[in-house]
């Protein structure tokens, strides 16, 4: 069977002024891989029927298949449709059953029918429609049987555009590969991603069928196994070896796949062991417990969340004593212990967690901020867990908001792995 290459070429000014954000293209290269289709490059290309020729040119000189979306709509920019029977030296024809579908949906929703909605009707001779039951602009399958290459044009609306890929080009893209690729990504959060990397370098280049490769997010590494095989169970029993390598490699580091979060496995956790969770937040200001929410079953588990930003809060809602903080500071290790152990008790929970630093300029502590002692970017994360306390010191880096984002990440991995160590 025939290896196919695609590309995916996004159609729309509005994608280039960044007044939208391109989703469709991150569908699509997720369902493509999904179907064993290679994906090597994308494009963008606003509503301007010469640069769109160009496009056509170029993706078809590298790609067999290429997918765009948008500019099918009923307006003079949209000329797509026009464009692409140009290229292929076709000409346009109307096509009744869309005609029927697009009069029924405006008339519908009572909307007046103009001359440009008859346009939307008109498709290049000889393709295969893709009648739209989400909007007025159908799409279509055109291929160039000299040479073999094929142009899928779809809607612009996400919604119209799943839709249609669903229901019309998933079948016809079945029929072009016997193959398929399946993913399987283990989460990892305690090491870097220069780390994680480093430690697997030469088992990645090794490695063909499954393939390896890591991506970094806040505070997290995912390590992506993709496998190609001609069924999901065969790709499975391939993947299944190097996952378990890396889990050996790696332990408790790796917290969960696929669709797993930080949050849902932490909830997970503290369900299996009958605990509760607290949390109190100085410089992260609720986010902590905002993301943990997130989590399915998190209301079992969780029970109460304290915003103390200022002494006085630290001091009357969770009793951090007024000693402690104006001998060491809000932003300290004594402090931070105190927080934890003060919501576990005020709470009655037997696990809590705390956060208080200096996430940006004008942060928790003024007095301190961008001075050596005291820089921004510090941050104490206190931990409470059946009576233990501890604490742990983290220096970032990053904008007053990647700071707060990567200390809500670390506040809850440093609690699942402390749950683990006690349970072991």
């Amino acid at each position: 069977m025939r290896e196919y290459k695609a590309e995916i070429l996004s159609i729309g000014t509005e994608i280039l002024l960044g007044n939208i954000v391109n989703t469709n293209a991150q569908y699509l290269s997720r369902e493509l891989a999904s179907e064993g289709i290679l994906v090597y490059h994308q494009s963008v290309v606003g509503d301007n029927p010469g640069r769109l020729e160009e496009a056509l040119e170029e993706g078809f000189a590298r790609a067999d298949l290429v997918i765009s979306t948008g500019g099918l709509g009923p307006t003079t920019d949209d000329l797509s449709k026009e464009t692409a029977a140009r290229f292929f030296g076709r000409k346009m024809v109307r096509d009744e059953k869309a005609l029927a579908n697009i009069l029924e949906r405006m008339t519908h929703m009572k909307r007046e029918i103009t001359p440009n909605n008859y346009k939307q009707a008109d498709l290049p001779e000889g393709c295969i429609p893709l009648y739209n039951h989400n909007g007025t602009a159908p799409g279509f399958i055109l291929t160039d049987e000299d040479t073999g290459k094929t142009l899928i044009m779809l809607p612009g609306p996400p919604a119209e555009m799943t839709l249609m890929y669903e229901e019309s080009v998933r079948p016809y893209l079945k029929s072009l590969s016997d193959e398929m690729l399946v993913s399987r990504t283990l989460h990892l959060c305690g090491m870097g991603e220069s780390g994680v990397e480093h430690r697997l370098r030469k088992r990645m280049d090794e490695l063909q069928n499954p393939t390896l490769a890591p991506y970094a997010k806040t505070g997290i590494v995912d390590l992506r196994i993709t496998a190609k095989a001609h069924s999901e169970e065969e790709a499975e029993e391939l993947i299944r070896p190097v996952e378990q390598e890396i889990r050996e490699q790696f332990g408790d580091i790796v917290f969960g796949t696929d669709d797993d979060t930080l949050e849902s496995v932490l909830a997970s956790l503290l369900k299996e062991h009958s605990l509760k969770v607290a949390f109190a937040e100085s410089c992260t200001a609720g986010l902590l417990a905002g993301r943990f929410v997130n989590a399915p079953g998190a209301s079992r588990v969780f029970e109460q969340g304290f915003v103390t930003y200022s002494n006085e809060a630290k001091h009357l809602m969770i009793g951090v004593s007024e000693e402690t903080l104006a001998e060491y500071g809000a932003v300290s290790p004594q402090t931070a212990a105190e927080m934890a152990e003060g919501a576990a008790r005020t709470a009655n929970t037997q696990t809590a967690v705390s956060v208080t630093g200096i996430a940006g300029p004008g942060g928790a502590v003024p007095a301190h901020d961008g001075k050596p002692e005291k820089p921004v970017g510090l941050v104490y994360i206190g931990y409470y867990v059946n009576g233990q306390v501890d604490t742990e010191e983290y220096r970032f880096h990053g904008t007053r908001a990647s700071n707060r984002d990567n200390s809500v990440v670390r506040a809850l991995n440093g609690l699942r792995m402390r749950i683990l160590q006690q349970y072991k």
